[in-house]
């Protein structure tokens, strides 16, 4: 059965599945749906707990060998899989069958995997695993999502927060979940009071913003001028290395070149975003800045950046980050120079 993250807890009421499978790439949530499982099978008396990292050459039948033992210390013990990608093989794919299959009274396996695909989801050992027990797919907070996610974790430490101070967290955090908890422990241990205003939050916030050069990218790619400023400083602000920086823009912009040029030869959209390796969660970006970039654009910014390699190295006179801001303002469509206005 599929179930979503926010949907746990009254399936653990009874802990009545033979294997839980916890599966995103959000860490905090995929973290703690692991540990509200964990809690459910010691408070049902599954006090044993043994942890494996499923990685290249894993012996599969030490699995299987412990699953079908008596434990030394308990009663009932819990068999936890670690996995680092979504391919246990062939061994792995029988044993978790074979585990499925004919699951022990005294057994609860806990299977930790990054964000399934589709070619995961129907692999024929998967499918074995989502029938046999309980699946929590973790989805990441949008950041539409952020103030009613961050009103639910005010709650749950017993304060309420304004409106304006929930969106300045928003602002700050830029969908850092693992930093807007430690924000909203620190509020709760430093405002001295229950109702959180915009001062509190302007008085003890650090601006912890999970800013990476990929969301940025894809953020200037979607004509968000202001934002993708923001961010790039604080890359800047984090000690980012702006060669580093430089190269990874430089190849997207390369590709966005090759892609407008394949649409000025009159090819079709979706053929040359699948030719230019473009996955779905990315085509809606990078779409929109084929649409307002010309060729001549993109040739442009490809010059703006062989510029700040120059600075970068010292074989120029300049900032590195000035041209770096000129050329996320270019992606956006802003002219080249006008980038600190945006700020």
């Amino acid at each position: 059965m599929k179930i979503y993250g926010n949907q746990l807890s009254k399936h653990l009421k009874s802990l009545d599945q033979p294997v839980y499978i916890v599966s995103g790439d959000e860490p905090l949530l995929v973290q703690e749906a692991a540990d509200a499982i964990r809690a459910s099978a010691r408070a049902s008396g599954f006090s044993e707990r043994e942890v494996y990292h499923v990685e290249a050459s894993f012996d599969w039948e030490q699995v299987l060998f412990s699953a079908n033992s008596m434990s030394l210390f308990a009663d009932r013990k819990l068999l936890e899989l670690r996995f680092n990608n979504l391919r246990p093989g062939d061994k792995g794919a029988k044993a978790l069958t074979s585990y499925c299959e004919s699951p022990p009274d005294d057994t609860l396996m806990l299977i930790l995997l990054p964000r399934l695909d589709a070619a995961a989801q129907r692999s024929k050992w998967f499918k074995t695993l989502e029938s046999s027990g309980l699946l929590v797919q973790v989805w990441p907070i949008e950041r539409r999502e952020m103030p009613s996610w961050l009103a639910g974790r005010f709650k749950q430490a017993g304060m309420t927060a304004s409106r304006e101070a929930i969106e300045a967290l928003v602002d700050r955090l830029e969908g850092n979940l693992l930093a807007a908890v430690q924000e909203v422990e620190r509020l709760r241990l430093t405002a001295n009071t229950t109702q959180i205003e915009l001062s509190h939050v302007l008085d003890s916030v650090a601006d912890s913003a999970r800013y990476n050069v990929f969301d940025l990218i894809d953020t200037s790619l979607s004509g968000d001028v202001g934002r993708g400023l923001r961010m790039l400083n604080g890359l800047r602000s984090e000690g980012g290395e702006p060669l580093q920086l430089n190269a990874l823009i430089a190849r997207e912009i390369r590709n966005l070149a090759q892609m407008r040029e394949k649409l000025d030869q009159g090819q079709h959209l979706d053929a040359v975003l699948k030719s230019g390796g473009v996955w779905a969660k990315r085509k809606r970006p990078v779409t929109q800045a084929l649409k307002r970039l010309s060729s001549a654009e993109l040739l442009d910014l490809e010059l703006v950046l062989a510029g700040v390699d120059k600075t970068a190295k010292g074989q120029a006179a300049g900032d590195p980050w000035d041209g770096l801001s000129n050329c996320i303002a270019g992606l956006g469509g802003v002219h080249l120079g006008m980038a600190e206005s945006r700020r």
